[in-house]
């Protein structure tokens, strides 16, 4: 077989990065830093990798180099850092997008309107093209589960092709959050559609002690939705009615995606966050029966 004379050309089956650079600037939800950002294209089998031009230091997006998952997901190599990058990463899964850099002139990634919207647009605005190597996949062989109290996230086999299909709920004091639940098989339609608008929440009563923490210093209601018990605090009000369960499985795919490769199992969680997510990945890597790497064409060959 010459190359991929036989595999399709599409953001299932094979690499793709950006057609040009294209950047943004904006200010870091934490620091309360400016900060700018720049997606480069980046060859076949390199991956996504985090750039700090203010510092010349670069990290793998992956799970084992993530350090802290306190409110936002923190990658570092030595002493630099490169937070809050669940919402960029689940832009670029969502896209499709495999290897790229990721450029940063601060320690952390500009937070925008709270949302992966304006990175999705970015990268449209880029254009998105395939490359000539198959994608990566991580098939998962079979149940892996964390649990935090009444916490819990776990990955499972997957029913179908090609598919992560992700089921996640959450459960919130405030009247104005409650019970929410959502179901999706991820695809690049499916997160524009269902996820990609949905932004980072607050409760207004946690913001103080947050702040003097050294956390939220950037957050304002322009990209973040705030909740005070009953009300929401926005003067536009919510985007969706669910929109905390979808920022919720928004961040959940930017998290996952430090896999390093797609995933094809199925994802179930209550209540989780940056912290079970980063520890799910760790536990699925830690046992080298559950998990195979393969690739599409692999996978649609051995449902044949």
């Amino acid at each position: 077989m010459d190359g991929l004379s036989s595999i399709p050309t599409t953001s299932s089956w094979c690499q793709q990065t950006l057609k040009a650079p294209i950047g943004c600037v904006g200010v870091g939800v934490h620091s309360g830093q400016r900060v700018g950002l720049t997606f480069r294209p980046a060859p076949p089998d390199h991956g996504i990798v985090f750039r700090r031009t203010d510092i010349g230091a670069e990290v793998a997006a992956r799970f084992n180099q993530v350090v802290d998952t306190r409110l936002a997901t923190v990658l570092a190599d030595g002493d630099a850092r490169f937070g809050t990058v669940e919402h960029v990463m689940a832009a670029l899964a969502g896209c499709g997008v495999t290897n790229a850099v990721v450029e940063i002139d601060g320690p952390e990634t500009p937070i925008l309107d709270g949302s992966a919207a304006p990175f999705v647009f970015l990268l449209d605005c880029a254009g998105i093209v395939a490359q000539d190597a198959p994608r990566a996949t991580i098939e998962v062989l079979r149940p892996v589960r964390v649990d935090d109290g009444d916490a819990f996230a776990e990955l499972q086999p997957a029913v179908g092709i090609g598919a992560l299909d992700m089921a996640v709920s959450i459960d919130f004091a405030a009247a104005a959050i409650g019970r929410q639940a959502l179901s999706l098989r991820l695809t690049a339609d499916s997160f524009r559609h269902e996820l990609a608008r949905a932004r980072t929440f607050a409760l207004a009563q946690d913001i103080d002690h947050l702040r003097a923490a050294g956390f939220a210093r950037g957050g304002t209601l322009e990209n973040a939705v705030v909740v005070d018990q009953a009300r929401v605090l926005n003067p536009a009000g919510l985007r969706m009615p669910d929109e905390f369960v979808r920022h919720k499985l928004l961040d959940a795919v930017g998290d996952l995606a430090l896999a390093g490769a797609s995933l094809h199992g199925r994802f179930v969680a209550h209540c989780s966050g940056h912290t079970l997510n980063n520890r799910l990945l760790r536990t699925l890597f830690a046992d080298r029966t559950a998990w195979r790497e393969t690739t599409p064409t692999q996978l649609s060959l051995a449902a044949e």
